[in-house]
């Protein structure tokens, strides 16, 4: 095996794991003492040409267990894919095949669990709703749906009469093939916005399930897939949810709040764990909470912000203040008053956070979640060496000289910063 084989897949394996630094060494290498840290994920890959360290580095933030399950996967995959290149003129081959498909088959194993047979059910579903993701009628992008159980259909039944559900059960389980959305209703009715399929581990449809409360939720707990993460946390281990967004994008829930999202043509995990060991002594835990499905929120409706969590005396600052288009006019002082001292998950609560977050600047929190100040600009003329892009980040990896700073992005992503650099990135 030729490690550059592998230089091609560096740019997907450091995004899926948000920015962590990818490394494929010969075993000769020894990392007994960094496989103890939890800052380095070490896995190892066994070829017809010796061992192979597949090796994960992130400063700043230690991989979560999810993450490490994940890499698990990945290295699989690898395996799976070198066992069956046989001859060394293949490399072209060899190198497209990852590209196309090492994480695809990551994704799915993970979501398997135990059930081994169960791999290409999975990927076939992921497959049928990827190219339904392509579609529009009559101008309108096709949305739609899955829960998938594990646990006998009647275990399912009594998880979705604990989750406030009305359960429409089908007299015959239909097969999920290629054909399955045929008919525009199929996904103008069941279009995974509050409504889904349900369907066995085998991709066989027996109902459709809809969140009787959906359309009561404020737009933080819809976007973030409260009433769907709850049901498949209820519905048994391995259930999981894979539905469409109104952005083409798919997004695949599982137990208990990890979300991966296909978007731009690969894949992304937005890990909960991540935001709060980022976040730990720092904010909050109630707080964070409240933020992290808001950050989450934005980054599906594309929507910017800035979000700083620093003392409340870091406003004495020069660097630090009032923009004139962040809200420096006597009316934008006056309304933002109303507001300031409430927490984030009271302003979450009062439909009033995705607008203070997304307006003009940055938005200032104390460690207790309070709102302290909004539209704040930061001088970046005394940190030079920080700019690092455009004006959001630049103002991002300057303002994280004061405290946590976490930067979404109007395309999506989601960026943490710390003592002036990135250390994570989502999407």
């Amino acid at each position: 095996m030729s490690v550059r084989a592998f230089e091609s897949l560096r740019k997907i394996v450091e995004d899926f794991f948000g920015g962590a630094t990818f490394t494929l060494m010969k075993e000769e290498a020894t990392l007994r003492e960094a496989e103890h840290d939890d800052n380095v994920l070490v896995n190892r890959i066994a070829t017809e040409q010796g061992t192979y360290l597949f090796i994960l580095l992130r400063d700043g933030l230690p991989f979560t267990d999810t993450e490490r399950k994940l890499a698990g996967e990945v290295t699989e995959a690898l395996n799976i894919f070198l066992a069956n290149r046989k001859k060394s003129g293949e490399i072209v081959y060899f190198r497209t095949a990852l590209l196309s498909a090492l994480l695809d088959v990551s994704v799915s194993r993970y979501l398997r669990f135990t059930r081994h047979r169960a791999f290409w059910s999975i990927q076939k579903l992921l497959q049928i709703l990827k190219n339904l993701s392509f579609q529009r009628y009559e101008g309108t992008p096709a949305t739609s749906g899955f829960i998938v159980y594990r646990n006998p259909i009647e275990e399912f039944h009594v998880a979705c009469s604990m989750s406030d559900c009305l359960r429409h059960d089908f007299d015959a389980v239909i097969g999920i093939s290629v054909n399955f959305f045929k008919s525009p209703l199929a996904y103008r009715l069941v279009n995974g916005l509050g409504t889904y399929y349900a369907c066995n581990i085998n991709m066989q449809a027996t109902g459709m399930v809809k969140f009787m409360n959906y359309g009561n939720r404020d737009a933080i707990e819809r976007l973030s897939l409260r009433d769907t993460l709850s049901l498949i946390n209820k519905a048994g281990e391995g259930a999981f949810a894979v539905s469409i967004t109104p952005a083409s994008e798919l997004e695949v829930m599982t137990c208990p709040d990890n979300i991966f999202v296909w978007r731009k043509g690969n894949w992304s995990l937005f890990d909960p764990d991540i935001f709060r060991s980022f976040l730990a002594e720092h904010l909050d835990a109630r707080e964070t909470e409240a933020l992290i499905l808001t950050l989450y929120s934005l980054s599906k409706l594309r929507l910017g912000a800035i979000v700083l969590i620093a003392d409340e005396n870091v406003l004495v600052s020069e660097d630090l203040q009032k923009g004139t288009a962040g809200g420096k006019g006597i009316l934008s002082e006056l309304i933002i008053s109303f507001f300031k001292g409430k927490t984030i998950s009271s302003l979450k609560h009062s439909g009033e956070l995705i607008s203070i977050l997304s307006s003009d600047g940055m938005t200032l929190f104390n460690k207790d979640g309070e709102l302290i100040d909004a539209g704040i600009i930061i001088n970046t003329c005394t940190t030079p060496g920080l700019v690092t892009g455009g004006g959001r980040t630049t103002a991002a990896t300057a303002a994280s000289l004061y405290g946590k700073v976490i930067k979404v992005s109007e395309d999506g992503p989601i960026e943490l910063y710390e003592n002036g650099k990135c250390v994570y990135r989502f999407g």
